[in-house]
């Protein structure tokens, strides 16, 4: 079911899927490559080496241009590719909002809000692990809930996907956008994916995002949806590659390193 597609807060700080420190450790090795060629060249009238970082230089700079563009387009305040395929996301959530739902790895809170805001009745908690490697954190989340003027209904945790601190069938709903293939914790994502279901009471919906098409990290996941269709689920879905579904996703972001092989695992337990 298609809805419309929410605004969030200008003023909320939900980051971005390429993180500045990665362009600046990008931006500080052009630097160094395009130093060390005029040096070569001009100085130590060296010109193999001066040609080797050249070229390197050249390939550096051209990433760097391509990793630029992928921060604008994901860039909730300009390209909003991220929006979209949260809206997507949540276009698959078959609940009617009554209760409380789950984010599994919820970063700064994006998704949170954009279901939050979407089911206006609903609480909500947000876990993530939030390690150094992310820049995201608890107090970022709970600030940009209090600017969606959501924070009132809902509260966020640290935990472990791959071991939620939650009793079974807890949640009235989850979600989770391309978390799960991310977690150390686990040698076998599809232990994640049950993970998930474990919290979620029976009759709850679920919708859950992430490289599910990429055989090397869960086999074949019609597989899976037979045994849970087996187990006594009430719906489940799956939607293979949703990059190429309405041109979600650009080309050029359509990379292994991006968003490459994505799906949709949805329906009613």
């Amino acid at each position: 079911m298609a809805r419309k597609k929410l605004t969030l807060s200008t003023k909320a700080n939900y980051g971005n899927w390429v993180p500045t420190n990665i362009m600046k450790m990008l931006g500080a090795a052009d630097s160094v490559l395009a130093v060390l060629t005029f040096l070569f060249q001009r100085v130590f009238q060296l010109k193999p080496a001066a040609w080797v970082t050249g070229i390197l230089c050249l390939i550096f700079c051209a990433y760097t241009f391509y990793m630029w563009r992928c921060r604008e387009a994901f860039d909730f305040k300009k390209g909003d590719i991220m929006g979209d395929v949260h809206q997507f996301l949540v276009d698959h959530l078959k609940w009617d909002g009554k209760g409380t739902f789950l984010d599994i790895g919820c970063g700064a809170g994006a998704l949170t809000m954009r279901c939050a805001k979407t089911f206006p009745k609903a609480s909500f908690v947000g876990m993530d692990y939030w390690g150094k490697e992310w820049s995201y954190a608890k107090e970022q989340c709970e600030q940009n809930a209090k600017l969606e003027g959501v924070a009132a209904r809902g509260r966020f945790e640290k935990g472990d996907a791959a071991k939620l601190a939650f009793p079974d069938e807890t949640f009235d709903a989850v979600v989770s956008n391309f978390v799960f293939h991310e977690v150390r914790t686990a040698r076998d994502k599809r232990d994640v994916v049950r993970e998930a279901l474990r919290v979620l009471k029976k009759g709850g919906a679920f919708s859950l995002q992430d490289m599910f098409a990429q055989k090397a990290l869960y086999g074949d996941m019609e597989d899976l949806v037979k045994e849970l269709k087996a187990e006594g689920f009430a719906e489940v879905h799956y939607i293979a590659n949703i990059e190429n579904q309405n041109q979600l996703v650009p080309k050029f972001i359509q990379t292994p390193w991006m968003i490459k092989g994505a799906g949709v695992l949805y329906g009613v337990k």
